[in-house]
């Protein structure tokens, strides 16, 4: 098997196997618990059993999945109304529904997985450049130590906190997929095939289309950040594909338009069923710190920790990346305090700090230590995640 394909493989598959016995020995523990599970999560475990009744399928579906499968069952010759999500994670599953005997959950997992492995191979790609001796802000690894490097930065980014929700029927895995493979492309100076992966990145989530940002800066530092007129000449040349990126967000408004003759629907949709309103970030943060629940104030640490690793971890040559967390850690803290309780799902799309925790893991003792370490913490917040009586993950 051509590389890096079997070691994506054999990551994916383990990652699944673990998981799973994870989670079916934890939910068949929970069921001595009395109360479980907690009576306004009846409802939930009433879903996951029509999904399938068996366990290590069914417990990759919850909160926002049921949504997604609302989206991806809605004829489509009917009028649209539901306008509080982006819409393609629930479209891509409509082809493979038919492949399945009609089941959108189950195509929407498979979409989730699919997504996974090819986040793998990107992370695979992208973590092997930017960490080996000939790419930009380099590690001091040599060309030779690339795929090492690589495979240290895609475990690295399996054991961040939350990384088991690229295993669930919800867009963290396909968002950041469609991320690794559009910066992997401006790494390699494919400007069509960036432009036409952040189109979709776009349309996968409403943050997708600022992404334009950071991937404009890697074209800027391909040039040295010169901005005399004929660079500037160069970027439109060169950089034109960009534009695709803010049109695929574009292209849901329109749908939206089309549909219900306001192109900020789902801005509407996001302030009546969430009570979401663009509020400054840092205001949220010090809000969720200083005047919310000790949850709030846990989850608003952790994003503080994701900037300061990033800012301290990464180098001048890494500026885009930097700003690519600052936008996915600070847009969905704008969103207000609803958006406390998925933060931690939010926080997912960070991928650089598992480029910088990868970068100061180069030796062995402190490698090992920080993947135990990671791991317990994941296995912890998965059962949190599972049992649902905290809502501490959404």
């Amino acid at each position: 098997m051509p590389a890096p394909w079997g070691f994506v493989l054999a990551v994916f598959v383990g990652s699944k196997v673990v998981l799973s016995l994870v989670g079916v020995i934890a939910l068949s523990a929970w069921d001595n618990v009395p109360g479980a599970p907690p009576a306004d999560e009846t409802m939930m475990r009433t879903q996951q059993h029509a999904i399938s009744p068996h366990r290590w399928i069914s417990l990759w579906f919850a909160w926002d999945s049921f949504l997604y499968d609302g989206l991806a069952r809605k004829p489509l010759d009917q009028p649209w109304r539901d306008f509080g999500f982006p819409l393609l994670y629930p479209f891509l599953a409509r082809p493979f529904a038919p492949l399945l005997g009609g089941h959108t959950t189950w195509a929407l997992l498979l979409v989730s997985n699919i997504a996974l492995v090819l986040l793998l191979y990107y992370a695979h790609q992208l973590g092997g450049r930017l960490l080996s001796g000939g790419a930009p802000g380099a590690g001091g690894e040599s060309i030779g130590d690339n795929a090492v490097a690589g495979r240290r930065f895609t475990r690295y980014l399996l054991l961040l906190p939350t990384a088991f929700l690229f295993q669930a029927a919800l867009t963290e895995s396909l968002f950041l997929c469609l991320a690794l493979a559009a910066f992997w492309y401006a790494e390699q100076r494919r400007w069509l095939l960036v432009g036409i992966v952040g189109y979709f990145l776009a349309l996968s989530r409403s943050v997708g289309f600022l992404v334009v940002v950071p991937l404009a800066l890697v074209l800027m530092r391909q040039h040295n950040y010169r901005v005399d007129p004929r660079t500037l000449w160069r970027y439109l040349r060169v950089g034109g594909p960009l534009v695709l990126v803010p049109a695929g967000w574009l292209t849901f408004m329109a749908f939206c338009r089309w549909q219900s003759g306001d192109w900020y629907a789902y801005k509407h949709a996001q302030e009546k069923g969430w009570g979401i309103t663009v509020q400054n970030p840092f205001g949220v943060i010090v809000r969720g710190l200083t005047g919310g629940t000790t949850a709030d104030a846990v989850r608003v640490w952790c994003a503080v920790a994701v900037l300061v690793i990033v800012l301290v971890g990464l180098r001048w040559a890494e500026l885009p990346y930097l700003v690519y967390t600052v936008i996915v850690v600070l847009v969905p803290l704008s969103m207000g305090p609803p958006v406390y309780k998925s933060l931690l799902r939010y926080l997912l799309a960070a991928f650089p700090v598992a480029l910088v925790l990868a970068r100061w893991a180069r030796r062995a003792t402190l490698d090992t230590w920080l993947t135990a370490g990671l791991a317990l913490l994941q296995g912890v917040l998965f059962v949190v995640w599972l049992t649902y009586w905290t809502h501490f993950i959404i």
